[in-house]
């Protein structure tokens, strides 16, 4: 997949999600990077419509899971069904068995089928019943949760937030973008008109053509430097892992190739710092859960002025 089809993707989800090329850009920054998306924002502001347009976008398979505490693994994973006729247990595949999956409020689900899919997100295969059944390729999670809700909620563990390669917030659009909105959804949502934009094929390429976007020794010890300045910093228990720093450097090649470059520069980097690593962070005085992610980027910024920009 060229610059061609991306800038059409991206395009096409700009028209429905009006007004929010950022949100836009990273989630395609995780698809082309082979990572899940985490969106984490107050109720309304379009985390559904962005994963249900993606897919919408390309010729894929999609399925919307909505999190709900009484969910078990089984009913996410799939489960064996005995065949009386072939005397044979047989594998009935769950939802979590397509290319692009919306897992909806997924704080709302017990931790137990919480793992159960980040463990899929992980290894891209499902085991049940001593049997490992690969998932599709591409295969993307882009999960959604309300930050200011936590009454009946189970928030994901920093262990599990380490999962997702970015979280990011979509925000409240503006005045001129939301008239747009309300004038161009007065008889039918656009989603409801879109056509496929780009194939699974198409993704896979792109997916292939992202590894090989160059990245400088010198922006790779740039980034390096950022990973180690969280494990240093003063207001931070736990700093970035290693998977962390993997996690950006394949972000950063994956948005200079949506920028149409085949080379990354440190602008890269810089813009995705805070959606990629700031979840990982677990600051001093801070609690298990999800309210402290404004200091979490807070602390990200100033660890990230701290350190020196090759030349």
């Amino acid at each position: 997949m060229s610059k061609g089809p991306v800038h059409q993707l991206e395009k096409a989800i700009g028209q429905v999600l009006l007004g929010k090329p950022k949100p836009i850009r990273l989630v395609l920054t995780g698809l082309l990077a082979g990572g899940h998306v985490l969106v984490e924002d107050v109720p309304g502001v379009g985390k559904t419509l962005l994963a249900r347009t993606l897919a919408r976008c390309i010729d894929a398979s999609f399925h919307r899971l909505q999190f709900t505490p009484d969910l078990l693994p089984s009913d996410l994973l799939g489960t064996s069904i005995f065949n009386q006729k072939t005397s044979e247990f047989e594998f009935r595949p769950g939802p979590v068995f397509a290319h692009v999956i919306l897992a909806d409020e997924i704080n709302r689900t017990t931790p137990r089928t919480q793992s159960a899919l980040l463990e899929a997100m992980n290894a891209a295969s499902v085991s049940v019943d001593g049997t490992t059944y690969p998932l599709p390729d591409p295969f993307l999670v882009v999960a959604t949760q309300n930050p200011f809700e936590f009454e009946g909620t189970y928030p994901l563990p920093e262990s599990q937030l380490d999962r997702f390669m970015m979280r990011i917030g979509i925000g409240y659009p503006k005045r001129a973008a939301e008239k747009e909105m309300l004038t161009a959804q007065q008889r039918s949502h656009p989603v409801n008109s879109l056509q496929p934009i780009v194939s699974v094929d198409d993704v896979r390429a792109a997916q292939t053509a992202v590894r090989d976007v160059t990245i400088e020794d010198s922006l790779r010890d740039y980034l390096l430097s950022i990973v180690a300045a969280t494990r240093d910093a003063e207001r931070v228990r736990l700093g970035v892992s290693p998977r962390g720093a993997k996690a950006l450097q394949r972000a950063a090649q994956a948005f200079a190739f949506l920028e149409g470059r085949t080379y990354v520069i440190p602008d890269d980097i810089k813009r995705l710092v805070v959606p990629v690593l700031s979840h990982r962070l677990v600051l001093d005085g801070s609690f298990q859960g999800d309210a402290s992610s404004v200091d979490r980027e807070r602390a990200m910024l100033e660890i990230l002025e701290s350190v020196e920009v090759p030349l």
